[in-house]
């Protein structure tokens, strides 16, 4: 069937099954997926691992060690989303709530796995502190955590802003609004082009993640494809400097100029084979590569529609491992993506 005539019959379930789906699919395709399900294997094999990696270290060797199930059941090393999809999926389920109460409620657990910001953010609302001071007195403020919780207020036509303030302010905060702007107009079936517009409207150019996201799809444009813009983009919006590559004014940028490149390169309708140009360039760069890839994806995914994305990624990112939020293990992505559309 033509590109074109593909596209026509998208519908806005389609389109929001394709943003989590592809959220989900680039979050499984970056390396620290297999870091995050490994969480549900022994935790003597984790210490092993880092064992192994000192000895790496310590003689020189170039081999180094990835995550394993040593006499152990191998699932959950398969490819799968991890974290990003998690909290994707709690976010669409929690979505009419106040969001410090849905939040709060996750305080004091001891089987969560979360960004430093929404943990700096949960310790805040404990001890009585409420959005917006439980987002911005937080050493990880300017993250992307709202980021990814942003593709589910997208999908829904809503404001993210009552839900990044509770564990992010200042870029943080930003690069949340922008990605839920995109995804809410590829929701509604605008061109790329037009969503990424819609993302800079919220990115002003004085703020570091306005500036990083203009520098980035200038990059990417003149490399000409989401693969080439790779060494462009690692010279000019990646921080090798500090330790947690999920800065929202890296992460959010790459996604908006690698999906751009990845339509604009072919001149077409979004598809496949843009979604996978797309999210394989993001997994490339390595440091942004926990959340890039996902954010990348879900906008793609959303351009593109779930029906267009490729099979096998549409069967495997489907089902939750409850690496993150044990209480989702098993629970069908696509379910909670249907419900939301």
């Amino acid at each position: 069937m033509p590109s074109g005539d593909r596209r026509d019959g998208h519908d806005r379930r389609d389109r929001v099954r394709g943003a989590f789906t592809g959220l989900a699919a680039g979050d499984a395709a970056g390396w620290p997926a297999a870091r995050h399900r490994s969480t549900l294997l022994a935790g003597w094999s984790r210490r092993l691992h880092r064992e192994l990696d000192a000895f790496a270290e310590e003689h020189q060797v170039t081999t180094l060690p990835v995550p394993f199930a040593l006499n152990q059941p191998v699932a959950p090393l398969a490819a799968g989303p991890s974290d990003d999809a998690e909290w994707l999926a709690w976010t669409a389920l929690t979505i009419r709530e106040d969001r410090a109460e849905a939040f709060g409620r996750l305080a004091g657990r001891d089987d969560v796995r979360a960004r430093i910001s929404v943990w700096a953010a949960l310790d805040n609302l404990a001890a009585g502190r409420r959005p917006p001071a439980s987002g911005h007195d937080n050493p990880h403020h300017f993250d992307d955590a709202a980021a990814v919780r942003a593709v589910a207020f997208g999908a829904a036509g809503l404001d993210p802003l009552e839900d990044a303030c509770v564990t992010n302010a200042e870029d943080g905060v930003l690069g949340a609004v922008a990605m839920a702007r995109a995804v809410a107009a590829l929701t509604d079936g605008a061109a790329m082009a037009d969503a990424v517009e819609a993302a800079l409207g919220a990115l002003p150019p004085d703020t570091a993640i306005g500036h990083a996201a203009r520098e980035a799809l200038t990059a990417a444009r003149a490399a000409g494809s989401p693969f080439a813009a790779v060494p462009a983009l690692d010279a000019a919006v990646l921080d090798h400097v500090y330790s947690y590559g999920v800065a929202a004014a890296q992460t959010v940028p790459i996604a908006l100029a690698l999906a751009d490149a990845a339509v604009s390169s072919t001149g077409g309708t979004p598809g496949g084979e843009e979604f996978g140009a797309g999210v394989s360039a993001a997994a490339c760069l390595a440091p942004v590569a926990d959340s890039a890839p996902a954010l990348t994806g879900a906008l793609l995914g959303c351009a593109a529609g779930h029906d267009a994305l490729p099979a096998a990624w549409r069967e495997r990112v489907r089902t939750l491992a409850g690496c993150c939020l044990p209480e989702l293990a098993g629970t069908d992505l696509l379910d909670i993506a249907g419900r939301l559309a």
